[in-house]
């Protein structure tokens, strides 16, 4: 960037990198850290080494774990129902669905949905995971509760022809969420009423 010396012109770009952040709000950013004081900008430069490095992913549910905690908690708490798996796009939608204290059940993180205009098919997300689970057996209902949006909406319907005829029941979410919404950014209630009303998918 012109006029700019090369670590300030470095951290905007990476700044930019980060979903949602324009290059202005990468520039007011990287002069917030500049006027930050140094142990504030090391403890920064810490964190971001120290969730690639300590994060890891649960072998069962694909969640985010702590590095060599394996299962994850929720995977290993034997007061979980282990028949009842909640499958979402993301990690903060686990976040989002324990808030209600209303899911008692296990989960299953695809880490994105299928959405082909960016070039995004199953293959791409932990469906083959979520298929052995099903497969191996003792699972009697699979709640997809991925987002009301369009790619939500194409992950749910390959999902449940998928493991149809590998479980007794396969629901979806009620619209309790607004269409295009994100889970992360629903209120309790509305989250505990989609979960309540949840239904069997139609084939």
């Amino acid at each position: 960037m012109a006029g700019l010396i090369a670590p300030v012109a470095r951290l905007i770009e990476e700044f930019s990198k980060l979903p949602g952040i324009g290059t202005k709000t990468a520039q007011r950013l990287t002069y917030h850290v500049l006027r930050a004081s140094t142990d504030d900008a090391r403890g920064l430069a810490a964190a971001l080494v120290a969730i690639k490095e300590q994060v890891d992913y649960c072998s069962v549910c694909c969640n985010i774990t702590e590095a060599g905690v394996d299962p994850c908690d929720i995977c290993a708490d034997p007061r979980r129902e282990v028949g009842r798996i909640c499958v979402v796009e993301e990690p903060l939608d686990v976040l989002a669905i324990e808030r209600t204290n209303e899911f008692r059940g296990r989960y299953h993180v695809l880490h994105g949905a299928i959405s082909p205009i960016d070039g995004i098919g199953p293959e791409r997300l932990r469906t083959r995971e979520l298929l052995a689970r099903v497969v191996e057996g003792g699972v009697d209902e699979v709640i997809l509760a991925t987002n009301p949006n369009l790619e939500g909406e194409a992950t749910a319907m390959y999902l449940a022809e998928l493991l149809g005829s590998h479980v007794p029941a396969v629901t979806r979410i009620a619209r309790g969420l607004p269409v295009g919404g994100d889970l992360e950014y629903a209120d309790d209630v509305t989250l505990i009423r989609s979960l309540q009303g949840r239904r069997i998918i139609e084939r």
